[in-house]
């Protein structure tokens, strides 16, 4: 039954798209979050409903779509240069069979963010790829945090719709992923037009939020604790009052403290005592032999270079007998660890080249939202209102991923680069604003110069006209 339900709705949009061929980028979008075929069970398993989706989206914009206002930008040549430096350290990879795999779905990530700036030329297309974004990723953490809520919580244990840590499913991506999308929630509340104003909307918002800061909690992961603390952090920019802002934020975190569980205190305890953890030791030599490595090999290894690692270090382990705790230190050698890290992800992958087109990249995106930001930030008009929040809530999604980004290899996470094509796309939105104002503004000039010149003339033919009346007189 559930196959039928996502194979309708996909054909549904399908048919949508034969008029309005943008719903089949956002059904794209939709498909690669949600991945209904890794949800289903039967039919849809053997549908290569992401594919169609792909090649709909792509072909309704070159064959359907009017291309008025699409641009290429700094951006997505950045993005074309990993995608074309990644495709040739693949042909040279440590590990081939590896690392074809991985590049299978590396390369539509890049694509599809590509060009998807190219279809996002309106306020409306901005606000619907948004949307979609939103719900469908509200779709796992609103699962999430009722899974969490009911007691069925713990790190490594809490399933979501599919059975397979992997992707938007992995825990510590996905806490990052709700956390970073908390202020584009409240952008689509304040400034949203497509759905209508109303008190239920607000109500929603306040659910997904609290949903959203639960996943955290539900998955016991650590970064998503991190990512939490980092947007009170930069949301203080923004706020009025921050003393208020800060107490609240203390207020609830102690609230929340009796009904966190045992094992969700032990879990973050190792934040300050990494040592004490292996998943948290290994990173730390992970990392070393990473930094080594692309020493020697400065152009990278190739997707999944990490097969090739191994290292021994030291761990704490601790024997309770009565009430008396011994620690014993012993040597534990691990090998073929992950990066846990996106930028020893891309050093040791793409070398030194990779990393500095990915940190670019991230750091052009950034930039240009505050940018925006600065320049609209005085406009208040229903018009132009809306630019400077969505700016500000782009950034901070940014901010929160490269937070995440520097404990998770997450360096091609699509969910991510969607972001930044909807941040290029409103970049390249708002220059050409500036450049529509810039070319009306002379000719604008020059007919209200004419018409007060026309008046002018007016007033004095008549004023002369008075003035002859009264001598005839």
């Amino acid at each position: 039954m559930l196959d039928l339900i996502f194979i309708a709705f996909i054909g549904f949009v399908l048919l949508l798209g034969l008029r309005r061929p943008y719903l089949w980028v956002l059904l794209y979008v939709y498909i690669d979050i949600l991945a209904p075929q890794r949800i289903g069970y039967s039919i849809i398993t053997s549908i290569p409903v992401s594919f169609i989706a792909f090649g709909a989206a792509f072909g309704g914009w070159l064959l359907l779509d009017r291309k008025e206002g699409a641009r290429f930008s700094l951006r997505q040549a950045l993005m074309l240069a990993l995608l074309i430096y990644c495709w040739w350290t693949t042909q040279n990879a440590d590990f081939p069979e590896a690392a074809q795999t991985k590049w299978e779905w590396v390369w539509k990530a890049l694509l599809f963010a590509i060009f998807m700036p190219l279809t996002i030329t309106t306020r409306l297309r901005l606000e619907a790829l948004a949307l979609v974004i939103v719900l469908s990723v509200a779709t796992i953490v609103i699962g999430t945090g009722m899974k969490t809520v009911l007691g069925g919580g713990g790190y490594e244990n809490l399933n979501f719709f599919v059975d397979d840590n992997s992707g938007l499913y992995e825990s510590s991506t996905l806490a990052t992923v709700a956390i970073g999308l908390i202020p584009l929630i409240w952008w689509l509340v304040r400034f949203g037009t497509i759905l209508p104003k109303h008190w239920s909307a607000n109500v929603f918002a306040v659910a997904l939020t609290f949903a959203s800061l639960l996943v955290p909690i539900g998955t016991e992961a650590r970064t998503g604790l991190v990512c939490i603390a980092v947007l009170g952090l930069l949301l203080l920019r923004y706020v009025k009052r921050r003393v208020l802002f800060m107490a609240a934020g203390g207020v609830l975190g102690i609230i929340a403290l009796p009904f966190l569980p045992q094992s969700y205190y032990e879990r973050m305890a190792t934040i300050a005592q990494p040592g004490g953890d292996e998943s948290a030791s290994t990173r730390v030599a992970v990392w070393t032999w990473t930094y080594e490595y692309a020493s020697k090999k400065p152009f990278g290894g190739g997707f999944d270079s990490y097969l090739g690692n191994s290292f021994t270090y030291e761990l704490p382990v601790r024997e309770e007998v009565g009430n008396t705790t011994s620690v014993e230190y012993r040597d534990v050698t691990d090998e073929a660890r992950a990066f846990h890290s996106s930028i020893f992800e891309l050093l040791g992958e793409q070398g030194w080249p990779g990393l500095a087109i990915w940190l670019w990249l991230q750091g052009l995106g950034v930039w240009q939202m505050e940018r925006i930001r600065s320049r609209w930030k005085d406009q208040t008009s229903e018009r132009e209102g809306w630019i400077a929040p969505l700016a500000v809530a782009l950034q901070l999604a940014s901010l929160i991923y490269l937070t995440g980004a520097l404990f998770q290899g997450i360096a091609y996470q699509p969910m991510f680069y969607k972001l930044i094509g909807l941040q290029i796309a409103l970049y390249s939105y708002c220059r050409r604003l500036d450049s529509k104002r810039f070319k009306n503004g002379p000719e604008k000039s020059g007919q209200v110069g004419a018409s007060a010149c026309r008046k002018a003339r007016g007033s004095g033919q008549a004023v002369a006209a008075s003035a002859n009346a009264v001598t005839a007189s």
